[in-house]
């Protein structure tokens, strides 16, 4: 009996050991700022060499008054779904004609997958020279062709929402396409195959055996898409900075600026209470969106 506690607490020890550093990093990385965050909530501070100065709820009743920061929020269910909206089918268009294993395929999985491994800023940056008003390539491929007269503000107030959107399905679609991909080839091939046989080909064989046996893993994919699309916020900043004219920010982008002023931003000092309040009322309408997400495809699922 002692030799077997002896091994158990052995083998216990080891477990612990490997576990350790993921859950040093979790500690420091993870769980530290989110208490960080929740403390500051209630706080006037300015940052390193200020005073904290306990002011209860009034950062909240701050947020509930910035008209900027509501706007943000309405600018990020714009971006989520026309994200989620085109994203998903070119993503699922895609994996269904790669898991045709048509010539080059593996090469062609591995340019589109490949935006999603690019850093943001690099990303932001050249689509910043391609979409610019005077001397970009769209433009001027655009003129080229007799499509526009004059060159296209695509980065103006008016379109800058529409080309974050652009940009974000691009950057997003190779990501999915391989979920959808890893998907359609646990399909056992026999089903698809008699349902040939039943007459059921092209479309109707996608609508009826296709999208309803892949029904688990377009579920999760969906929780990721509208998950990725609430929080996304480099490429926004990179891209626009929110602007012009807050056109474009989102509320990720908004509370980041009080933490760590931009030349668009409407302080210069940091404002790390209220920034702190930002980013829970803004993970607060992300986790109720998702929980709805999840009530109603249950709901679907079961039905």
């Amino acid at each position: 009996m002692n030799q077997f506690r002896k091994k158990k607490i052995i083998e216990t020890g080891q477990a612990y050991s490997l576990l350790a550093p993921n859950l040093i990093l979790f500690l420091m990385f993870s769980l530290f700022p989110v208490i960080w965050t929740l403390k500051y909530m209630f706080f006037k501070y300015g940052g390193a060499g200020t005073e904290a100065t306990f002011i209860g709820l009034d950062n909240f009743f701050r947020v509930f008054r910035d008209k900027v920061y509501w706007d943000a929020v309405l600018n990020t269910f714009w971006y989520a779904l026309g994200k989620i909206i085109f994203t998903i089918p070119i993503s699922f268009i895609l994996a269904y004609i790669l898991n045709k294993k048509i010539k080059g395929s593996g090469l062609l999985q591995s340019l589109i997958f490949l935006p999603t491994i690019m850093s943001s800023a690099v990303m932001g940056l050249v689509f910043y020279l391609l979409f610019n008003v005077y001397n970009g390539e769209i433009n001027r491929i655009l003129m080229a062709l007799h499509i526009v007269k004059a060159p296209v503000n695509w980065l103006g107030a008016d379109l800058a929402m529409t080309t974050l959107i652009i940009v974000s399905v691009w950057g997003a679609m190779g990501n999915y396409m391989v979920y959808f991909l890893a998907g359609m080839q646990q399909i056992p091939q026999e089903v698809l195959e008699s349902a040939e046989v039943d007459g059921a080909t092209g479309l109707r064989k996608v609508w009826y055996i296709t999208i309803p046996m892949m029904g688990p893993i377009l579920k999760i994919i969906l929780m990721l898409a509208i998950a990725n699309a609430f929080h996304d916020m480099n490429m926004v900043l990179v891209l626009t900075e929110g602007g012009p004219y807050n056109s474009s920010m989102v509320m990720t982008l908004y509370a980041y600026k009080f933490f760590f002023p931009v030349s668009a931003s409407n302080s210069t000092i940091p404002q790390f209470g209220y920034g702190a309040a930002l980013s829970f009322v803004s993970a607060l309408i992300a986790g109720i969106v998702t929980v709805i997400y999840m009530k109603v495809s249950k709901k679907l699922t079961d039905f």
